[in-house]
């Protein structure tokens, strides 16, 4: 017989014992289970992060899911769950997988024999359920079968499209209701998102048009749980290409632009645009070209009259609403003349020089702010260091390369001008050319040489003029002493066995002044010749008559007197004597001479 005393303790410990095994129950027999409500319960734990290799495994093969908790550290229990679409809450659900019920201690845990586009999560929990922590974000492990449940179709049927294609996707199988579903990886970031983001959900049909590129996995959900098979599709930017012709053209000569669309394709209307310097920015602004507002048919356009160096830029539209291609990478139009409101020059004032050696640009103009632009191969950049900095007027940039290198350089003003732009090269070693970087006026001297690195003067040089030979002899500079147009072109030497890259000399024509004089002073003649002899035929009808005294000055005597005396030369004070008009009004050779070179005039 049991006292009460006894009973009583009896019965404690029976209590203690069953709170023992409810307590073991709730905590290890399944995943711990927090309510949202119970704010003691709340997570004080980091978030953990899961990730699953291979995310494309073969049909059947294994996957490997780790959730690492950050920072790390000792003592966690790790549970995992199948990720179950729930689209009545879109949202997921998470089923507890068979082998985590017990919360292992291991980190990581081997899904085998997968075969169909899964997601899963975890979270983990250290010793006590207030240091449970939230659910990871759900990964996924992608098949490109079908399930006999769910299945996705892609219209167009490719995995490359583009930002003008309309995107069907659209899902087949048991269900009534339906989702898509897209996970993208931008800037190191994953996005998960579905079809109302980003297109129009159409009973089990996505359609989309995507404006920019993007590259991301797309599938299907189904109301009753399922995932379909999964698909990658990247939407690219239509290219845009735009290539001149020629892109060192001759002052005034018409410069052809060519514009392509990649990939190629019918329909398209063509825009060009001049590309306006916008320092502000650090980039261009595109300004629609007059012939151009209402795009082109023809992927093609002429500038006629183009002096000075330009930039141009091209896109492309079709459909309606119009689409547009982006546009294309700039490219230059480059001119050795200066620009009124733009000037470059360099220092020293040739076009190769060696690794090491410093060389000056100088930017000159109306403007206050300067940038040096420099096209590289098939690069354009803004000059490294300070050069690239916007500056005050009279901005200069001194600068060397440690690498051998064939660059334009050009500026660009705040205002938006381009100046004249230059060729410079530079070589490591080896032999160069010592040539004017800028364009030699007509009947200028200038001195061409040859130098190698270390080398003060070099002797017995063959100078090459666009690859003819027109100095062999041994003196060490080739002297041009009054320049003339058919000096233009490719200069080039030849030294010990070693040649010289080649250099463009451009000639200038000089002043204007001579020209015009040229065609004037011929024109002036003939008329006066005319005139003269109109006189002539006038005093022949009239008989005799006088004509004024003329004199040039005080101190002369008078050119001529009279027309009536004798065989006097009029026309003296603007040709050399020759035959000349007699009073009998009679005309000698000589103005048949004259008519031959007024026709020719």
């Amino acid at each position: 017989m049991l006292l009460n005393s006894d009973f009583v303790g009896f019965t404690s410990n029976k209590i203690s014992i069953c709170v023992l095994v409810l307590s073991f129950l709730l905590c290890c027999g399944k995943p711990p289970v927090r309510r949202s409500g119970d704010k003691n319960l709340q997570s004080t734990a980091p978030k953990p992060v899961l990730t699953v290799s291979p995310s494309w495994p073969s049909p059947g093969t294994s996957v490997t899911l780790n959730c690492e908790i950050k920072p790390s550290s000792a003592g966690w229990r790790f549970y995992w769950y199948k990720v179950v679409p729930d689209l009545s809450k879109k949202n997921y659900r998470y089923e507890v997988l068979p082998d985590a019920i017990n919360g292992p201690a291991n980190n990581s845990i081997i899904i085998r024999g997968q075969k169909h586009t899964a997601g899963f999560a975890c979270r983990a929990e250290s010793g006590i359920p207030e240091n449970l922590t939230d659910y990871s974000e759900p990964k996924f492990v992608w098949s490109a079968d079908s399930h006999p449940a769910a299945s996705l179709t892609v219209s167009p049927e490719r995995e490359q499209l583009f930002t003008i294609d309309e995107i069907k996707v659209n899902c087949k199988g048991r269900s009534a209701d339906w989702r898509v579903k897209r996970l993208t990886d931008q800037y190191y970031q994953s996005d998960l998102s579905d079809c109302s983001n980003w297109g129009t959900m159409t009973g089990s049909t996505c359609t989309f048009i995507s404006p920019q590129y993007h590259r991301a996995v797309y599938w299907c959900e189904s109301g009753s749980g399922e995932f379909s098979n999964a698909v990658n599709i990247t939407v690219n930017t239509l290219e845009s290409i735009l290539t001149v012709s020629p892109s060192w053209p001759s002052p005034g000569a018409s410069v052809t632009l060519s514009c392509e669309v990649k990939p190629s394709s019918t329909g398209w209307r063509f825009y060009w645009y001049k590309v306006v310097p916008d320092l502000s920015q650090n980039n261009y602004r595109y300004e629609l070209l007059p012939g151009s507002i209402n795009g082109t048919v023809e992927n093609s356009f002429i500038i006629t009259g183009q002096k000075h160096t330009a930039g141009f830029a091209c896109r492309a539209g079709r459909g309606n609403p119009e689409i547009f291609s982006d546009y294309s990478e700039p490219n230059f139009i480059w001119s050795a003349d200066s620009h009124p409101a733009a000037s470059l020059s360099v220092s020293p004032d040739r076009e190769q020089h060696f690794t090491t050696e410093s060389l000056t640009l100088n930017c000159g103009g109306n403007s206050t702010e300067w940038r040096v632009k420099e096209f590289r191969g098939l690069s354009l950049s803004s000059f490294p260091g300070v050069c690239s900095r916007p500056s005050r007027p009279g901005f200069s940039c001194t600068f060397s390369k440690q690498q051998s290198d064939k660059s334009v350089y050009w500026c660009e003003s705040g205002s938006g001008e381009f100046s004249n732009a230059v060729n410079i090269t530079f070589a490591y070693r080896g032999l160069l050319l010592v040539s004017p970087v800028h364009p030699v006026t007509e009947g200028a001297s200038v001195t061409l040489s040859c130098r190698m690195r270390g080398e003060n003067k070099l002797s017995n040089v063959f100078f090459y003029h666009n690859d003819k030979l027109i100095q062999n002899d041994s003196r060490g500079e080739l002297k041009i002493s009054a320049v003339s147009q058919s000096d233009e072109g490719f200069y080039k030497c030849k030294y010990s066995g070693r040649v010289s890259p080649q250099s463009w000399m451009a000639v200038k024509a000089g002043s204007s002044s001579f020209p015009v004089m040229l065609v004037v002073g011929p024109v002036i003649g003939v008329v006066l010749l005319i005139l003269l002899l109109l006189l002539c035929r006038f005093r022949q009808t009239k008989g005799s008559g006088r004509v004024e005294t003329v004199y040039q000055d005080d101190q002369q005597q008078p050119v001529y007197s009279s027309l009536l005396q004798g065989d006097l030369c009029v026309y003296e004070t603007i040709r050399q004597p020759g035959n000349c008009v007699n009073v009998s009004g009679q005309e000698q050779s000589d103005y048949a001479n004259v008519g031959g070179r007024s026709n020719s005039a």
